[in-house]
């Protein structure tokens, strides 16, 4: 197993297995965050996955005093990452979720879905039925809150962002960003082609559990109307 730590800023750590969109990466990184969640340290405060990477945050106050034979918080946190590391393979990771979503495709909706298929060489029904064919992997969440990164999109349909960002994305929006698909959990500026829209709330604040996705999830999508 590859593997970098480093540290990013003087209270986290991060763990990079790769730098490309990877089940066997992921894996290694939802295998990561359920032994945290089951063994964590004293000063341990939280754990962020994201597609190749594992990031660790940590009291620096509380290390020191629980692992003053290390030299900094940052080595004693990096000695534990490394045995954990080392024990993944006896591991038992959790079974992923399987969360059905629906999706609209209305036309005042799906704001880019005609110019999807024409980039593809599609129809937009052709385009959808592409899309709904897979199920999807939450590999991280980022950019708002709820805003789940999934991959990967039938190459088939993947397109690149837009050129020129829209200053306001309806909330529930469904976009494609070359080979992934996100929903916006917000209204919020953003360039990613919409094909779609889902009614699923996807960030609670006020629930223990605020958002609706979290990493490792699978998603079907499923043609609705709203």
């Amino acid at each position: 197993m590859k593997y970098k730590i480093f540290p990013i800023g003087d209270n986290a750590l991060t763990i990079e297995f790769g730098n490309v969109i990877s089940a066997k990466h992921h894996n290694l990184v939802l295998k990561l965050a359920a032994y945290f969640e089951q063994n964590a340290f004293q000063g341990f405060v939280e754990f962020v996955p994201a597609y190749a990477s594992f990031a660790c945050f940590y009291d620096v106050r509380i290390v020191r005093k629980n692992f003053s034979n290390f030299a900094t918080a940052f080595d004693a946190v990096k000695n534990f990452t490394e045995n954990a590391l080392q024990n993944l393979d006896d591991f038992e990771e959790t079974k992923p979720r399987l969360l059905e979503i629906p999706i609209c495709f209305g036309e005042e909706f799906a704001l880019d879905l005609d110019s999807v298929a024409t980039m593809k060489n599609l129809t937009a029904k052709q385009v959808t039925e592409i899309f709904l064919a897979r199920t999807y992997r939450v590999y991280m969440l980022g950019f708002l809150p709820g805003f789940a990164y999934m991959g990967e999109i039938d190459e088939r349909i993947a397109a690149p962002r837009k050129r020129s960002p829209r200053l306001k994305v309806p909330k529930g929006s469904v976009g494609i960003a070359g080979r992934q698909t996100g929903i916006y959990s917000l209204a919020s500026p953003g360039g990613w082609q919409i094909i779609g829209r889902t009614n699923v709330e996807l960030f609670t604040p006020e629930r223990d559990a605020p958002t609706f996705l979290k990493a490792g999830d699978n998603v079907k999508f499923y043609k609705a109307i709203f």
